[in-house]
């Protein structure tokens, strides 16, 4: 009866979130003139169906990626959270004042709590529970390498170009980046998905009794729900974004942009997190890891190219490079990372190294 319930959840949230979505951007119903406290209440209340339909949306992806076996459902996991940020950075772009640095804080928000705060839970965790645990130094030195360059080349090269102000790319720049992009993340899923699935595969996933597919709605009716369920979170998550850069703007808040790009990342990442953390108990190390800087790697790799792409068809400036301070903490992330799997063996003292690296982030993001 558990079971039939959850699925029922799962089914019903996706449609009621995508309904509620389109009543308020048609305006029927408006809470603008209602009282703050109202407001306060309506807007944690929106905050909460939109977690909870993020989750239903990641069941009726999880469904989809058992069926599909790996590596290509954590692919299907990996996508279906950053269409969310990535609709939703686009959303916030292309409505209201234009806002340059919200897709660089929402894509360094992403890298940073993948590489330093659910990497390092899932290695404190799994730690603990299991010891020591061990992973493929292949594909996981294959996901940090194309991180790295992708990071860098997004968020730190803009700073040190010629052709436009600081921390921006001219117009060519930016397109030549944005191909670079599309085409290493392209060849990337080719090389994980093709002649070497195996350096990304800890072991073929096997059919079990695990509830993806209680709905028993079939991989078309997963896919049409996943998609209900990402259009709700993506036109809901829109307004929520959008009020609180209006209230931290209002309240003279410093690094407003941080903070709301760091909300944004921790909504879309909330339920694969969970995912990640959940296998890393389990001694599945590597598919905790796929999960983790899979979804740093999406986030960059598609993006970049997409915000780009929208600021040269709409004229809308796009300032990329981070700050000093950023760009130190991001590349000691990355540093990190490789000297922690570099040895193909983690510990619970490994994952505390990179929890004090994200609290760290955190700390500068209220107290720059």
């Amino acid at each position: 009866m558990v079971l039939t319930r959850r699925s029922v959840a799962n089914n019903f949230l996706p449609v009621a979130t995508l309904l509620l979505a389109i009543v308020l951007k048609s305006g029927v119903i408006s809470a603008r003139d209602a009282p703050v406290s109202l407001r306060i209440v309506l807007a944690v209340l929106a905050i909460g169906l939109v977690c909870a339909t993020v989750f239903a949306a990641l069941h009726h992806a999880e469904a989809i990626a058992h069926r599909l076996g790996e590596p290509y459902g954590t692919l299907v996991l990996t996508l279906a959270v950053t269409t969310i940020e990535v609709s939703v950075i686009l959303a916030m772009m292309l409505h209201g004042e234009n806002n340059p640095t919200l897709a660089r804080e929402s894509v360094f928000a992403t890298c940073m709590i993948t590489c330093g705060g659910v990497v390092g839970i899932c290695l404190v965790f799994g730690g603990m529970r299991h010891g020591h645990q061990v992973l493929k130094r292949q594909g996981t030195n294959a996901y940090l390498a194309m991180l790295a360059a992708l990071s860098v080349l997004a968020l730190v090269l803009p700073n040190y170009t010629l052709s436009s102000g600081q921390g921006a790319y001219s117009g060519v720049q930016l397109a030549f980046v944005s191909i670079l992009a599309v085409l290493l993340y392209g060849s990337f899923v080719f090389a994980q998905t093709g002649p070497h699935k195996e350096d990304f595969v800890e072991e073929l996933m096997e059919t079990d009794d695990r509830p993806h597919g209680e709905a028993g709605a079939g991989i078309s009716g997963n896919a049409i729900l996943l998609l209900v369920g990402l259009a709700g979170v993506v036109l809901l998550a829109e307004d929520i974004a959008a009020a609180i850069e209006d209230a931290l703007v209002t309240l003279q808040v410093q690094q407003a942009d941080a903070i709301v790009g760091a909300f944004i990342a921790t909504l879309v990442l909330l339920p694969e997190s969970l995912a990640a953390i959940r296998a890393s108990l389990k001694n599945e190390l590597q598919r905790s890891l796929n999960i983790a800087l899979g979804s740093a790697c999406a986030t960059i790799g598609l993006t970049i190219p997409a915000v780009a792409t929208a600021s040269l068809l709409t004229g809308k400036e796009l300032i990329l490079g981070l700050g000093a301070g950023d760009t130190v903490l991001l590349l000691l992330a990355l540093a990190v990372s490789m000297l922690s799997f570099g040895t193909g063996r983690t510990t619970s003292m490994t994952g505390l190294v990179h929890l004090v690296i994200f609290a760290a982030y955190c700390f500068l993001i209220f107290f720059p």
